[in-house]
């Protein structure tokens, strides 16, 4: 399976009103609960008026458009990584799964998923 890394460093954050966020920007996650308003953004991104924020996370998504009908493969690559201690912060959209680790533990992510036989582009 091939995986595409994510050349920008990437923010986890909680804002208070969406209109703090530039839906212009290129790159961005946006969920809304009863509870909360998150965001996943480039760092460069992220809104000053942030509540809460998390920086230094590196992410790649999968490639290609994953079926529906597929099962495990958002949990065989976190649980190689958790079996390697590394944890993670995914998402999934309609058509991928993306997954986020901390940036000092980048390079042992990459490592660890070749050695498994994905291919990073």
């Amino acid at each position: 399976m091939e995986l595409t890394a994510i050349k920008d460093n990437i923010t986890v954050c909680k804002v208070s009103d969406i209109s703090e966020i530039d839906i212009t920007k290129d790159f961005y996650f946006l969920a809304k609960t009863n509870n909360e308003i998150s965001l996943v953004c480039k760092t460069e991104d992220t809104p000053v008026n942030c509540i809460n924020r998390e920086d230094g996370w590196k992410g790649f998504y999968i490639d290609g458009m994953l079926d529906f009908s597929m099962v495990g493969v958002l949990a065989k690559i976190s649980t190689i990584l958790a079996d390697n201690g590394i944890s993670i912060f995914s998402i999934s959209t309609y058509n991928t799964d993306y997954i986020f680790v901390k940036e000092h533990k980048w390079g042992k992510t990459m490592s660890v998923l070749m050695k498994e036989g994905y291919k990073l582009e």
